[in-house]
């Protein structure tokens, strides 16, 4: 299947064409503003499919909107009719065709071809009106608040905000990108208006002290909740812009006669994650907890640990070593220990399904 691509170099197209890649059965026709028009036309010929993302909304003559935004379109369209193919459209149309501006009437011109052709030529097209598309790749301080504020704050550069409590709504890349491979795969049986989902409803403000925190978590070794949502989109925006200097960061380790501990990550309400080391014949733990779990995971060396419960004082004990992975999990109410029984230092990483917290430390000294 060849697919046509115009606006191909752009933010969506970029991403479009390397998710494109990743079919065998797919084929891109890239047409970008070096493209010429006969190239252009050749391609139109070739294509099965046309995702249509071309277009300006900052143009230094306003005249541009109407040649470049609708008129390209009907071009499009008329190439299309001539030579009498009926093939799927998508087009990224935007929330402003709803506004009587420039960018806005163009844009909505543009829609009606397209419809129009649709229905002559009998061919499936969807309009897309998509309102701020964010995610890798975007050109910052341009016309997107989000990409401009992630390459600002990740280097330490100032932002602008008039208005703080100003809406935004915003659509994902992966998710825009998804919808449109999805058209492809399936495309509908009559013409309309499409929509991409998620769409995520938040301000300008928010979406500020969001980013920054991303920024204050590496300080704090406290990740905000990236797992899912907007906050995940716009982490693994704001990381995509970071500079390379920027992709390692320094954390503490802590040393004492019987290795090092050090803290990788802390959750707001998963826990934390760290890991230390033990000299051989070390012992390290001697305590128990009241409510708090552990998973410890030896992944270099030999361990034995050591339960002792401490009302009955059952005692339980078992060995791991970092050739065959095992999770040993502490349980309230039993006294553990963990001693290196080989000849090297030993590695462990642990899990706690809290944040450390010295005013509650909820680690209660206990001999084994």
């Amino acid at each position: 299947m060849k697919i046509l691509i115009t606006g191909a170099d752009g933010f969506i197209g970029k991403n479009l064409r390397v998710a494109l890649s990743e079919h065998s059965d797919m084929e891109v026709l890239a047409v970008t503003r070096a493209t010429s028009k006969a190239e252009f036309a050749e391609a139109i010929g070739e294509a099965d499919a046309v995702i249509h993302l071309a277009g300006v909304n900052r143009p230094g003559d306003p005249a541009e909107f109407a040649i470049c935004n609708t008129g390209l379109s009907a071009w499009l369209c008329d190439v299309l009719c001539d030579a009498g193919r009926a093939v799927p459209i998508a087009f990224a149309s935007s929330t402003q065709a709803e506004r009587d501006t420039p960018y806005g009437t163009s844009k909505r011109a543009a829609e009606e071809l397209l419809l129009r052709y649709g229905r002559e030529a009998g061919a499936p097209v969807a309009i897309y009106r998509l309102p701020n598309v964010f995610g890798k790749w975007c050109r910052p301080n341009y016309n997107s608040v989000v990409a401009t504020f992630c390459h600002n704050i990740a280097r330490g550069f100032p932002i602008r905000i008039d208005d703080p409590a100003a809406p935004m709504a915003l659509v994902y890349i992966d998710d825009v990108v998804a919808e449109l491979v999805r058209f492809l795969s399936t495309p509908p049986d009559n013409s309309g208006f499409s929509e991409v989902s998620p769409v995520y409803n938040s301000t300008v403000g928010e979406l500020a002290r969001q980013i920054e925190a991303f920024v204050e978590a590496r300080q704090s070794l406290t990740t905000e909740r990236v797992g899912s949502g907007l906050v995940r989109a716009l982490y693994a925006t704001y990381v995509s812009y970071l500079p390379t200097a920027a992709f390692s960061y320094s954390i503490p380790q802590y040393a004492d006669q019987r290795g090092v501990f050090v803290e990788m990550l802390k959750t707001k309400d998963s826990g934390q994650v760290s890991f230390f080391t033990a000299h051989p014949g070390i012992t390290r733990g001697g305590h128990y907890h009241h409510s708090k779990t552990e998973k410890f995971l030896v992944i270099k060396g030999k361990a034995r640990f050591r339960f002792r419960h401490v009302l009955s004082n059952e005692a339980y004990q078992v060995e791991t070593e970092g050739a065959e992975p095992v999770i040993v999990e502490t349980i309230p109410g039993w006294a553990h220990d963990i001693t290196n029984i080989g000849d090297e230092d030993m590695i462990v990483m642990l899990w706690a399904n809290e944040v450390f917290d010295r005013a509650r430390p909820d680690t209660i000294a206990s001999p084994v």
